[in-house]
């Protein structure tokens, strides 16, 4: 699958600082300890809608984060999935009346739009499940064989359903740490079947759906005709570019369970190591008036309708820093007119001709973003700067460049 372009990444004088994460499957702080290339798993969009505000906290969360990797001198080896074909993609096609092909397609591509837009740098392995059909098809038939995963009779097809037995794997829920209740309450919303008769546990999720009439399918050997469950995707897609144990696995927090916690039963049950990521952070969510923005309620502030109305992408990526990627928190109009000051802020005290000194600025929105991603701490390290060159001015002919780079490199803020 294509990406979109890498943005060009500026040098800045000296070093960044090891990063540290807030890692769900410990609660706590820890630090990233990677090798020379760090390896990095995002989960990505289903494409039936625009992307909206949600999606673009998580990419730019993710995006801040192997920034400060590579200023902290690793290389980045970053891979995100396309769930291009899902039940969600279908329904959408069907409700419009169009090929759910030509639905994911454009949904895609303006995806891309609005990446580039906000200056994401691109995954190296951008991967659809339609063309990830063969390995996804090699881990479900791995997990029969092992004994993992079985058949649900399934009348409407010729085939049987297959499903992951989670007691396959004893450290089931080391990843979210919620109780079965916890799982109960949200697994049904979050994807789930769990009244499917037949299943011998209802949290067992879903591998293989056999082939439905009227809906997409493939032929695998060894497995019926039909196409991948949910999560399967992700585990065997980033085996297949990562490897087991990999650095950091990151999402929404929507993610923690089930998604999270199934696609790494599962690579546990397929190479009897552990852990699937050494690292889980997750974006909090993001509302509008108070409630969670989501598709499903209709409640979007989408990126590309802001980019069509003229709003500066810079802003937009700027409204999202100032929020702290723990943090619930809604769009409003004042969050992004409050970017969009300090945006013009900005950019007026980085073109005068002299400054104050950015030494300091620079460390400080190092130290930040490495401490946890501390965006917002990091933007007000730099307000303080831009404060001061406007009111008192300097001598230093090279600061504002050398603020300018870093902000480029480290938060991706071209000003």
């Amino acid at each position: 699958m294509i990406s979109w372009p890498t943005p060009f990444l500026p040098s800045v004088p000296g070093t960044g600082h090891p990063v540290q994460v807030f890692d769900s499957a410990t609660g706590a702080v820890r630090a990233i300890t990677p090798g020379p290339t760090a390896r990095l798993y995002v989960c990505g969009i289903t494409p039936y809608d625009a992307t909206h505000m949600g999606h673009a906290a998580t990419y730019v969360t993710f995006d801040v984060l192997g920034r400060a990797l590579r200023d902290a001198g690793h290389q980045v080896d970053y891979v995100q999935n396309i769930t291009d074909v899902d039940d969600p993609l279908l329904e959408r096609a069907t409700r419009d009346g169009v090929d759910w092909e030509d639905l994911a397609a454009e949904e895609i591509a303006l995806f891309r739009e609005d990446m580039t837009a906000l200056a994401v740098i691109p995954p190296d392995h951008y991967v659809g499940v339609v063309e990830s059909i063969e390995p996804v098809g090699a881990a479900v038939r791995a997990l029969l064989e092992r004994g993992a995963a079985y058949p649900v009779d399934t009348p409407e097809s010729d085939g049987d359903d297959l499903y992951l037995d989670i007691s396959s794997d004893e450290g089931f829920g080391a990843v979210s740490n919620w109780s079965r209740e916890q799982m109960m309450a949200v697994f049904a919303d979050r994807g789930g079947d769990p009244d499917r008769a037949g299943k011998r546990d209802q949290l067992d999720p879903l591998l293989w759906r056999a082939a439905r009439d009227g809906e997409p399918s493939w032929s695998v050997d060894g497995l019926p005709q039909g196409r991948p469950g949910w999560h399967i995707e992700c585990t065997a897609i980033a085996l297949d570019h990562l490897g087991m144990s990999f650095d950091v696995q990151g999402g929404g927090t929507d993610l923690v369970f089930p998604h999270h916690e199934m696609s790494a039963t599962q690579a546990v049950v397929l190479t009897e190591q552990r852990p699937f990521a050494r690292t889980y952070a997750h974006q909090a969510m993001v509302g509008l008036d108070g409630e969670k923005m989501s598709k499903s309620k209709g409640n979007l502030v989408l990126v590309s309708k802001l980019r069509a109305d003229g709003t500066d992408p810079m802003a937009i990526r700027l409204a999202l820093l100032d929020q702290h990627y723990r943090t619930e928190w809604s769009w409003t109009d004042e969050v992004l007119e409050r970017a969009q000051t300090r945006l013009d802020t900005w950019r007026a005290a980085l073109s005068v001709n002299t400054a104050p000194d950015s030494e300091d600025t620079v460390e400080a929105i190092r130290a930040a973003v490495a401490n946890d991603l501390d965006t917002p701490r990091a933007l007000a390290a730099v307000d303080t700067w831009a404060k001061e060159t406007l009111q008192r001015g300097g001598d230093n002919i090279t600061s504002a460049g050398v603020l300018a780079r870093a902000l480029d490199a480290i938060l991706g803020v071209r000003v």
